[in-house]
């Protein structure tokens, strides 16, 4: 099994900039494909972001893209997300999710393992 724990949220100012980490531990993540979701009061859990096991391909939401970033340290079973430009609509609890496959999925089901998650808050 995988334990995730993600961290780096709280609140921010529009504009400004939140760096979430996602630790894992129980078992390597090497292999695996990462993804960041978010889900904000009301709404479904929406795909934010995926990495490939060797982080050479990355996919992103057209929401998010060329303002958040994702990246992996292998050597530190950890995943990052980047976010930069923050919105108000931002605003939501993103957790990170591991899945034993090759390619980066954007549906929740496909994922194996999930995060407690961590808080994002952006004022206007």
């Amino acid at each position: 099994q995988v334990q995730l724990v993600e961290s780096g949220g709280g609140l921010v100012q529009a504009g400004g900039s939140l760096r979430l980490s996602c630790a894992a531990s129980g078992r390597t993540i090497s292999r695996y494909t990462m993804g960041w979701f978010r889900q904000a009061p009301g709404k479904e859990r929406e795909f934010v972001a995926g990495i490939s096991w060797s982080g050479g391909n990355t996919y992103y939401a057209d929401s998010v893209k060329g303002r958040f970033t994702i990246s992996r340290d292998n050597t530190k079973n950890t995943v990052y997300l980047q976010m930069n430009s923050l919105k108000p609509e931002d605003a939501a609890v993103y957790y990170c999710a591991s899945r034993n496959g090759a390619y980066i999925a954007q549906r929740i089901s496909e994922y194996d393992y999930w995060g407690q998650g961590t808080q994002v808050t952006v004022s206007s």
